[in-house]
Order: structure tokens, then sequence, then C-alpha cells
């Protein structure tokens, strides 16, 4: 067993960890955007996959490295895990539609709910209290479907005809065209920015690079709020136009100042 994730500030990774080393101790976890993590695929006969959702659908960079290493999946039982702020229908169904499109065999899925990442836009924001709340539920979440794979019983979650229609006309079919490629919508604030690089080194899709002293964008954001989280000046903005919070998971078991506004 091997663990591939996305995370984008953290709550899937964590998530991820937290259930496959209940499961395997010593399996191998590794980052979707690792060169490494196609070729440990390869050589897995069990996959636990996780990857946050967006607007009830894959983030871009998750669709294209399924898609990408279509060759990879046939006869292999892949275990689906979904984070989400609030909601997402069939998040996990989203990515087993294609994980069977390639001949694989989907074991289940796992929903999970933990704090939102996107901190430019004031909905979903939860005090710190909150989102540590959410975290604890979802760890107990993670803890009982541990405990019912160890019995060969796997939890089903956003798998199935009513979860899919739930995920399309909740958000997807309204947004379909928020994840459908990769956005330029990204901005920095040219006035707070100090052109330190912490933002291009996070970066999963090498989309921003720092030039002549400024920060330049390359049009290919998979939005998973990496810089904007990280960004020491508060410089950056993905989808909305101010910062009111930046959601590392780290925030909420570190116990850092809560920023929402």
């Amino acid at each position: 067993m091997i663990g591939v994730y996305f995370s984008g500030t953290g709550n899937t990774e964590h998530c991820i960890k937290k259930f496959i080393l209940g499961l395997d101790g010593g399996a191998k976890i590794f980052p979707l955007e690792n060169k490494a993590s196609a070729e440990a695929a390869k050589g897995a006969d069990e996959i636990v996959f996780a990857y946050p959702v967006y607007y009830s659908n894959l983030p871009k960079i998750v669709r294209d490295f399924i898609c990408e290493n279509s060759d990879i999946w046939r006869g292999k039982r892949v275990f689906i895990i979904a984070t989400m702020g609030l909601f997402s229908g069939d998040g996990t169904g989203c990515a087993a539609r294609l994980f069977k499109k390639f001949g694989a065999c989907v074991t289940g899925g796992l929903h999970l709910k933990m704090p939102d990442c996107i901190g430019d836009v004031k909905i979903l924001k939860r005090p710190l209290d909150k989102n540590r709340a959410l975290i604890k539920k979802a760890d107990e979440k993670i803890a009982r479907a541990v405990e019912k794979v160890k019995r060969g019983k796997y939890p089903r979650n956003g798998l199935g005809f009513l979860p899919r229609m739930a995920g399309l006309f909740g958000q997807r079919l309204y947004f379909s065209g928020k994840t459908k490629n990769y956005s330029d919508s990204i901005k920095s604030d040219g006035n707070k920015c100090v052109a330190c690089g912490l933002c291009a080194s996070v970066c999963p899709m090498h989309n921003i690079g720092i030039e002549n002293g400024k920060v330049k964008f390359f049009g290919k954001c998979t939005m998973c709020y990496r810089c904007f989280s990280a960004c020491p000046k508060q410089a950056i903005t993905v989808i909305g136009k101010r910062v009111y919070e930046q959601s590392k998971y780290e925030k909420y078991v570190d116990g850092e100042t809560d920023t929402t506004v």
C-alpha cells in the first residue's frame, strides 16, 4: 500500500497520513507533484489517493495527473479521500469515474470536512476554535474508517448516483469552467511584495518566478492557495481581491493567532 496526495494548505496531507498510517505504519506517502509518485504507483497493488475538492470537482492538477498516467491504474485497488470546506456531493466520485475508466478497482471513498483554504473570499471563514473542532471531527471519522477497512468494510462516501447528482447540481454544473483550465487570475500587490521568492518555492505548478525584483506569474495556477498562505506580506490574491485569512493547517495545531476578519 502507498499513498498519493495533493494538498494545498496541508489539510489533505494531514488526512491521508492519519488514514494510511492507521492501516499500515510502514506505508510510504508521496505528494502528487513529486516525480516519484507515479513510479511508486506503478509498483503498488493498493493505493490511497487524496485531494481537496474545488467547486465539487477535481483540481486541474489532480485530473491531469490521473489522465497523464492512465496506463498505471489498470488492475490497481484505489481508495479515495476527498477533503472539502463545506460540501462536494460526489467529491470522491469525480476521481473514481476516471480511475474506473482507466481500469482501476475503486474500493471506497471517504469525505472529510476541513478548514476552508480560500482565504481571499469571506464566505466559510470560521473562528480558530471552530476550525480546530472540524479537524477533531475529521480525525474521529478517519479513525472509524480505518477500523472499518481493517474489517473489510470500506466507506462509500461520494460514490453512486445520488451523490453525483448532488455534486452536479450543487456546484459543478454552474462552476465547471473554474476547474476546466488552469487559472491566470492570481495577482500580487507590488506595494506589499518584497520579492522574497517564498511563493515560487512552494508552487506545485512552477507558475511563479522572480524577475528583476518582481513576482511574475505564468498563467498556470491550480488555485491551491499555497503561495497565498505562505506569503509573509499577505501580498497575493488568487480568486478574490483581499486577504481575509491565511489558512495553513499548521495554524490550527500550533495555535497561531486567528486572523479572520
